[in-house]
């Protein structure tokens, strides 16, 4: 076994990796992730790098074109050193170095996408008050000092204080607190600021410290969204409810493998592999801390409570549950409503002895990002009908009102999100994200996420690029290349025919941007899972589409949805636009509110009990749906009698 030196370009780092090693694992070890949405297997040809000194010696070029080849580019999934290196990591492979787009940037990206003027941006319609009863507060006491005639101990005269303020009668105390209580409560004066930090409903608040009450100390609380694709966090005045900061990145856990299957599945077959994801996400969250506590100039040991919500596999990966059984007929969590743990404990970088909350979930594939969802949409509380959708690596929805809920998840894949695809890539900067095709197929117009070059494209050029092929007669109803296309675009590519977007000579990374037909068909059926999810829980309910008052759009990427065109695909149904409504990051809300609120807490274990779960894998109904939905947009164009009409 030899030793290497590798020289990573733009970063100019310095890595050594043996002659057994990837470059892909490597360069992951060494804090420079790639993009490979398929776990490193070779087949999503995202990882591409271009050796520019020295050899390699690659198992398989993959999706790699021979011109490329020529250039120097290889899969670092499928390549190892065969000398020293001087490796280039092209624009848009490195995994992260764009942030996640919110808050004020958001908005901005919002007012660029007009065409659907009366599909509406919610941020949020909920009847919780921006602070009642936050999961960690201080209240001030002035306490008795004791007497002859009342000579009660120190912990008592707290607690009976306590009592008397909150009306809280379950309450616990840490060692260290009980060790430094006296002396606390004299040199006060017994005037003291006590905290109180909710640990669970039924296990009831704990007094995480007492200090004099002049010391006036502010305290933080997290919000943390942990996704699949993204993690954003935002870091909230516990007393005020005021934000101090947002940010997004993306989930480091993504070189393992795009979804949360493929995760699974490397934590079962690979040795240290639930280690690995563990530590991936907890660097991940722990980097966006160490930002927003350096961007508001205060300790990490400010932040005195978090509250995450997340899927079901993600909140396992992050706290080190095995979550093999998640993917395992019958599809068992091994917990759906986790206990508050320390902070310490689960190797979150804030204080300590902060309680770490989790948003409960329902099921294996509905976790606590949609019961957060829910909660922040309001629609558990209203008797309007209500349809709530997260489009992302799988597609998880919930049906109902205030008299019940069913929800259920379908596998999309991770198409909308860039993945599977040889120029997918998620929403950041470089990514096509519209596209307008004349009716020849002829020329291509587009725009880009920050109006530079292209590099690729994201979910929402996908959907518009589809819906345009189909529109200009380059592809049939089922996705196929129609046979007598005059579309110069359209030419023979390895293993089928493929439609280019962009030339060479106008992409940001040298090299043409193209959709294959195969692709094309992925994408239909990652539309055709959503699409039938939606009509197997009405079919469930006995209602028709019509019975839909409102539409939520959860997520990042439906965020940034054309409406019109994704109805006219076939993903969404073929209702008025006006009735769908976008609600933005609706888990990093739900979670936001129930830091702040004991209201939304309740709530939010109100709603996951609320919950039935359809599980489409019993029965036909579900397949039977998704195979009639694999064409545009329908074989039953009753359907969609708008999208039949354009």
């Amino acid at each position: 076994m030899a030793d290497y030196h590798v020289r990573i370009l733009p970063d100019n780092k310095l890595i050594t990796l043996s002659d057994e090693q990837n470059l892909l694992k490597a360069m992951t070890a060494a804090g420079i992730p790639l993009q490979a949405s398929c776990g490193g297997r070779g087949t999503c040809g995202q990882c591409r790098v271009i050796i520019k000194e020295g050899q390699v010696c690659s198992t398989d070029a993959g999706t790699i074109s021979q011109e490329e080849q020529r250039q120097g580019y290889v899969l670092a999934c499928q390549s190892r050193p065969a000398s020293d290196l001087v490796v280039e990591v092209p624009a848009g492979t490195k995994l992260g170095e764009h942030r996640v787009l919110l808050g004020e940037e958001q908005e901005a990206r919002d007012a660029r996408h007009g065409e659907d003027a009366e599909a509406f941006v919610l941020y949020g319609d909920n009847s919780f008050p921006a602070v009642e009863l936050p999961v960690y507060r201080k209240i001030r006491l002035k306490i008795p000092q004791p007497t002859l005639d009342d000579p009660a101990d120190d912990w008592g005269r707290l607690t009976r204080a306590t009592r008397g303020e909150t009306g809280i009668e379950r309450l616990s105390v840490s060692l260290n607190v009980l060790r430094d209580l006296p002396g606390v409560l004299r040199d006060a004066g017994w005037d003291v600021s006590v905290a109180l930090a909710e640990k669970d409903t039924w296990q009831g608040v704990e007094i995480a410290g007492v200090e004099p009450f002049s010391s006036g100390r502010k305290y933080y609380g997290l919000a943390v969204d942990i996704g699949t694709t993204t993690v954003a966090a935002e870091l909230v005045d516990l007393e005020t409810g005021r934000t101090g900061g947002a940010r997004g990145t993306f989930n480091r856990q993504s070189v393992y493998g795009d979804d949360v299957i493929s995760r699974i599945i490397h934590a079962e077959e690979n040795p240290g592999g639930l280690e690995e994801l563990q530590k991936a996400i907890l660097e991940t969250v722990n980097d966006l801390i160490k930002d927003l506590a350096g961007g508001l100039g205060i300790g990490q040991a400010d932040i005195r409570a978090a509250v995450c919500a997340g899927n079901t596999t993600m909140t396992h990966l992050f706290l080190g549950i095995d979550p093999a059984y998640i993917r395992l007929e019958p599809y068992t969590p091994a917990v759906n409503n986790i206990p508050a743990v320390q902070a310490g404990q689960a190797g979150l970088h804030i204080h300590p002895q902060a309680r770490i909350r989790f948003i409960p979930g329902t099921a294996s594939y509905v976790g606590g990002d949609i019961t957060a969802g829910v909660l922040a949409t309001g629609m558990s509380e209203t008797d309007i009908l209500t349809l709530f959708i997260d489009i992302g690596t799988n597609g998880e929805m919930v049906l109902g009102n205030n008299e019940w809920l069913i929800s259920c998840a379908c596998s999309a894949g991770p198409a909308f999100e860039g993945g599977g695809l040889r120029y997918g890539m998620r929403a950041m900067d470089g990514a096509i994200e519209n596209v307008r095709i004349a009716a020849d197929g002829s020329t291509v117009q587009y725009s880009t996420i920050g109006g530079g070059a292209p590099l690729g494209i994201c979910g929402t050029g996908l959907i518009d690029c589809v819906a345009w092929l189909y529109r200009s007669g380059v592809i049939d109803r089922g996705g196929s290349f129609a046979p007598h296309t005059s579309s110069p675009r359209v030419r023979d590519a390895c293993g089928g025919k493929e439609f280019v977007l962009a030339w060479s000579g106008e992409a940001g990374g040298g090299a043409d941007i193209s959709i294959s037909e195969a692709e094309i068909k992925y994408i239909l059926r990652s539309k055709a899972a959503v699409y039938a999810g939606i009509r197997s829980m009405l079919q469930m309910v006995g209602l028709p589409f019509e019975a839909i008052e409102r539409v939520f759009i959860a997520g990042g990427f439906g965020r940034y949805i054309n409406i019109r065109e994704a109805i006219n695909i076939g993903l969404l149904p073929d209702i008025p636009v006006q009735k769908y409504a976008y609600i933005g990051n609706s888990s990093l809300k739900g979670a936001r509110l129930s830091l702040l609120s004991k209201s939304a807490r309740d709530a939010a274990e109100k709603i996951a009990g609320k919950i039935t779960y359809l599980e489409l894998s019993a029965g036909n109904t579900f397949m039977e749906e998704f195979v009639s939905a694999l064409f545009i947009p329908h074989t039953d164009l009753e359907l969609f009698p708008t999208a039949a009409r354009r």
